[in-house]
């Protein structure tokens, strides 16, 4: 778990940088049950297969797998359950507005502390191509030989 800019990383999903063009990135909460907290705190999240739906004006996340408790009881809730997202009512008119728009989607990037608080990073996306994904991985071929190549030289 890495920590960066006052915020300690949960879970991310790197996948998403792949498969996605990332528009415009948001901020939310999450609506969670106090052993999922708790689960959350020892690391137990996986956002890799989960994605986001807007229903009667409100932010759902599907998916989204956080483990139960292990010290939990009867309390512990399904570890698949769909969890509201908490956003401003201004902020997923914003969303809507632009889902209807073709070729967009809302994608989970990550699942941090912010604080005390669990917050999760959801991105306004498009989907990529796959002569677009061609072209991202040989642009990181090429950085990664400079690299190596600049390294070689700076050694001799």
């Amino acid at each position: 778990m890495a920590k960066q800019e006052g915020r300690k990383l949960i879970a991310n999903n790197k996948k998403v940088y792949h498969d996605y063009f990332l528009e415009e990135k948001i901020e939310a909460g999450i609506a969670l049950v106090g052993t999922e907290v708790k689960s959350l705190r020892m690391g137990k999240c996986s956002i890799k297969e989960a994605f986001i739906r807007i229903e009667n004006g409100e932010v759902f996340i599907y998916q989204m797998h956080i483990s139960p408790y292990e010290m939990g009881n009867i309390m512990n809730k399904d570890p698949l359950r769909t969890r509201k997202l908490l956003l401003h009512k201004s902020e997923i008119r914003h969303l809507i507005g632009k889902i209807k728009e073709k070729g967009y989607t809302l994608v989970p990037v990550e699942v941090y502390f912010s604080g005390s608080h669990i917050k999760m990073e959801i991105a306004l996306a498009r989907g990529k191509k796959l002569y677009d994904k061609r072209a991202d991985i040989a642009k990181k071929d090429m950085k990664r030989e400079a690299e190596r190549d600049f390294k070689v030289r700076n050694l001799r």
